[in-house]
C-alpha cells in the first residue's frame, strides 16, 4: 500500500479568518490524505516546528492579511535552515498576481487563490512528488 500524503495546513501570521484553510483542509482529508491544521494565528517557527514534528510532506499557508511576502518565504527559510528543505511548500489565499512569481522564486511551489477549484488542489498535492 503507498504511503498516505501527510499534509500540514497552517495559517500564519495574526490573520484570524481560517474558513478556506479548513475547506482545503477536509478537502485534502476526503481524498485520502492525512491533515495537520494548526489553528490560527502561527508563527513560522511554529509551522516548521510541527512540520518536522508530523513528519509532513507538504504544508499549506493560507493568507489573506497581506503578510505573505515575509511569512511564506519565512516558513521556507526556517525549513532549510532545520533540513527539511525538501517539505513542499504551497500557499493560497488573497495573494496579488504580481506577488505570486516572488513567492515562487522564494521556494514556495504553487499559489491557489480564490475560487481555485478543490480538485485542482489535491491533484496538486498528489503529482507534486510529495
Amino acid at each position: 500500500m503507498a504511503k498516505k500524503i501527510r499534509v500540514l495546513i497552517a495559517k500564519p501570521g495574526l490573520d484570524g479568518h481560517d474558513r478556506g484553510a479548513k475547506v482545503v483542509a477536509r478537502a485534502l482529508r476526503d481524498a485520502g490524505m492525512e491533515v495537520i491544521y494548526t489553528g490560527l494565528r502561527q508563527s513560522p517557527e511554529d509551522i516548521v516546528e510541527a512540520a518536522i514534528q508530523e513528519d509532513v510532506d507538504a504544508i499549506g499557508l493560507s493568507s489573506l492579511s497581506g503578510a505573505h511576502m515575509a511569512l511564506f518565504p519565512d516558513v521556507v527559510k526556517l525549513l532549510k535552515k532545520r533540513g527539511a528543505g525538501d517539505i513542499v511548500v504551497v500557499g493560497g489565499g488573497i495573494i496579488p498576481d504580481e506577488d505570486v512569481a516572488k513567492l515562487k522564486r522564494a521556494g514556495v511551489r504553487a499559489v491557489f487563490g480564490p475560487g481555485t477549484p478543490l480538485a485542482e488542489i489535491v491533484e496538486y498535492f498528489r503529482s507534486s512528488g510529495t
